[in-house]
């Protein structure tokens, strides 16, 4: 494996002495720079889909189209677990006027539960099925909209089988086991808890699951998706519904399940997914990526855009409600989607399959939606089409009224009144196991296997393997194209032994211009060392700092930055997301994420771009070992370089760096590794491979941290 050596130091004029307070050097909206660069690329991916999508032109295109995302879904999310057992229970029932309500636990896994509300007809059955994920509601399936929602379906003939997505509802998968909680507390609003164990928002504990599920190669989209399958398992299951007539609808995060499910389960005759479906160049644009199973990883760069989970169904029917006024899911998007897919239906000669409803509603389950939802349900699964009503049309005030927005948090029943279980969650069931500890085993079953496969490769396919999967690629032996890697000075600061050059390491078409504080002495007699630390450049570049320290021992030292941190931080920072639980760049890695990248790859290259420059800042005849010292968030991809080329380096120091990827997956809390985490690493490498892939003699590790950054033994 060969990194380029080029790294010209050009100084330009300087532009005179500046404060020695001042060690900011872009000046060009820096934190700015990360999330243009990644929207341009992001779309130029859609562009291209675009253009695939446009030439189709014959029901074998449609056909491969289907078939190729179909399967660039399924592998990306990791495939799903075999079938075992679903030992389905009833927890007791409620009756309703004109339905009745059973309570249902069945487990998805062995030893992990789903707890779901069967709504059934007073008439005798047989009748059809109708799966209902739910949206990110805190209290899942007791929600009122998903509840009036299923009385509807039930009052008109239809089954409707409600459930609990994991982390919501009696399904949150990281509970407190010494204190109650009353509210969740966040930075900007509390909200009562469902449970008094309940740690964290439903939101956030989708993603806290996404960490570990990304180093394994799968997604928290296989565990939702398969609870949606083994649902649809348990409804065929039963004599009283007829099992090829089955449904499926959600809003929101069941509006995005729905999705997933209609596009890769055939067993669901009619869909209607809610207040999800636009176009990701429309979501990018006005709200951001969203929670970590709604995002699968390099679909973008595949072209798998949100239109074509309606046309992977193609033609079964399927139904797109859209709210005018969604905060989230930006309706232009919806039509410019809904256009895709009628095209693509029309190419199979079912045009009438594919409809949309809008509603003059805010983001929700609203009545519109819900009466809209229930008769293509009727039409499609009773075969009749029926004006169904939830309330007399000439009672409801328009705008939507204070008693409508209620109606979407209350119900008929309270969460105690239809808990499936003795205690209100899953997880206080003897013998049950949540996503943590699943993903913990999948981990230890994973390690043996790669354990034997990595002992089987030499150094350079060990490198190899390495840089494929953080997605760096090979680099090639000669240099890059010229001023790819020069940096140019932007101004100087004079210290008593040294002075500190602001440096601009320039950027070719797809990198981005990044900063740097070139600390030169007055005599220089020690290898120079690069100096990366997670949070900023100047971190330790104050008077009596780190960087002093060492340069005032006669070493150059250069503190730079790596992408995203620092002076090209975006300034997202989601605090009010679990108060910045996955870092301040959490949009920007999921937007690399959906293109297939990641963050430790992209800062990889720009740990080698940084010591290119470096190495050859007083000899462009021969580059010289520099010494690496890297903290927290740069570690890792410190770590990364070190192993890929440890000629490089001649020592290599890193702190409060996590001691392996594997206790990350294992641990239900985690903060900050979302930026660390490589998806599909753990299946072929940990953390200790590739420090001994560096060399044992060559690296040092000072202040591990466990997963949540407390410092470790």
């Amino acid at each position: 494996m060969k990194y380029p050596v080029v790294g010209i130091l050009i100084c330009l004029a300087a532009r005179g002495a500046v404060s020695d307070d001042d060690l900011n050097v872009l000046t060009d909206q820096p934190g700015k720079q990360l999330e243009v660069l990644l929207k341009r690329q992001f779309n130029e991916h859609l562009d291209r889909r675009l253009v695939a999508y446009n030439a189709i032109g014959s029901r074998a295109d449609c056909e491969k189209w289907q078939r190729e995302r179909r399967d660039l879904f399924l592998r990306q999310i990791g495939g799903l677990p075999e079938r075992t057992p679903l030992n389905a229970t009833t927890s007791g029932t409620l009756q309703g006027e004109g339905y009745r309500v059973e309570k249902i636990l069945f487990e998805s896994r062995p030893g992990h539960h789903v707890a779901a509300n069967l709504y059934l007809p007073e008439t005798t059955g047989p009748y059809p099925g109708v799966l209902i994920p739910c949206g990110h509601s805190h209290t899942g399936k007791a929600a009122g909209g998903y509840q009036r929602l299923s009385i509807l379906l039930a009052r008109n003939g239809m089954a409707a089988l409600c459930y609990d997505p994991v982390g919501q509802g009696e399904r949150y998968q990281s509970l407190d086991f010494e204190h109650d909680h009353e509210t969740f507390d966040s930075v900007s609003y509390r909200l009562e808890t469902p449970h008094p164990r309940v740690r964290f928002l439903c939101t956030v504990e989708h993603t806290l699951m996404g960490v570990g599920c990304i180093l394994l190669g799968t997604n928290t989209a296989q565990f939702r998706i398969w609870d949606g399958m083994r649902a649809i398992d348990y409804l065929q299951s039963r004599d009283d519904i007829l099992a090829d007539k089955i449904g499926c609808t959600g809003n929101s995060g069941g509006g995005t399940l729905t999705a997933y499910l209609m596009a890769l389960d055939d067993r669901i005759v009619a869909a209607a997914p809610a207040c999800y479906l636009t176009t990701f160049r429309r979501l990018i644009e006005t709200k951001g990526a969203q929670d970590a199973e709604q995002n699968i990883f390099g679909q973008i760069a595949y072209g798998m855009d949100e239109p074509d989970y309606v046309m992977m169904r193609a033609p079964k029917p399927t139904l797109i409600c859209a709210s005018t006024r969604d905060a989230t899911f930006d309706i232009g998007g919806s039509w410019d989607l809904f256009r895709q897919s009628k095209r693509f239906y029309a190419r199979l000669g079912f045009p009438e399959r594919v409809e949309m409803n809008e509603a003059d509603v805010p983001h929700g389950m609203y009545l519109q939606h819900r009466e809209a939802i229930a008769r293509w349900m009727h039409r499609w699964l009773l075969g009749e089409d029926k004006m169904i009503r939830e309330v007399d049309p000439q009672t409801l005030p328009d705008p939507i009224s204070d008693k409508e927005l209620r109606a979407l948090s209350e119900g008929d029943w309270t969460a105690k009144d239809l808990y499936c279980t003795s205690d209100g969650q899953v997880l206080l069931m003897r013998g049950e196991k949540s996503v943590f500890e699943i993903n913990a085993g999948i981990e230890q079953r994973m390690r043996e296997h790669r354990s034997a496969a990595w002992s089987k490769l030499n150094a350079e396919q060990r490198r190899e393997l390495v840089s494929n999967t953080i997605g760096s690629g090979d680099a090639p032996d000669q240099p890059t194209a010229a001023g790819s890697h020069d940096v140019v000075t932007m101004g100087s600061i004079r210290r008593d032994g040294y002075r500190i050059d602001k440096v601009v390491l320039l950027a070719g078409e797809d990198q981005l211009r990044l900063p740097g504080l070139l600390f030169v002495p007055d005599s220089v007699s020690k290898p120079p060392v690069l100096h990366l630390h997670g949070r900023s450049m100047k971190a330790e570049a104050q008077p009596g700092g780190h960087c002093e320290q060492v340069v005032k021992r006669g070493h150059i030292v250069l503190s730079a930055e790596l992408s995203g941190i620092g002076e090209t931080e975006t300034g997202h920072d989601k605090r009010d997301y679990g108060r910045g639980r996955f870092g301040r760049d959490v949009q920007e890695i999921y937007l690399a994420y959906l293109m297939g990248r990641s963050f430790v790859g992209m800062r990889t290259t720009d740990v080698f771009r940084w010591s290119d420059v470096l190495s050859r800042y007083r000899s462009n005849d021969k580059p010289v070992p520099i010494q690496l010292i890297a903290i927290g968030e740069a570690a890792i991809p410190a770590l990364h370089a070190a192993a890929l080329d440890p000629s490089r380096f001649e020592s290599v120091l890193l702190k409060e760096m996590i001691r392996s990827w594997a206790e990350v997956v294992a641990a239900p809390e985690s903060l900050n590794q979302l930026v660390n985490a490589v998806h599909g690493a753990l299946r072929h490498y940990d953390l200790p491979d590739l420090v001994e892939l560096a060399g044992n003699e060559r690296v040092k590790i000072e202040q591990p941290v466990d997963a949540s950054g407390r410092a470790g033994d």
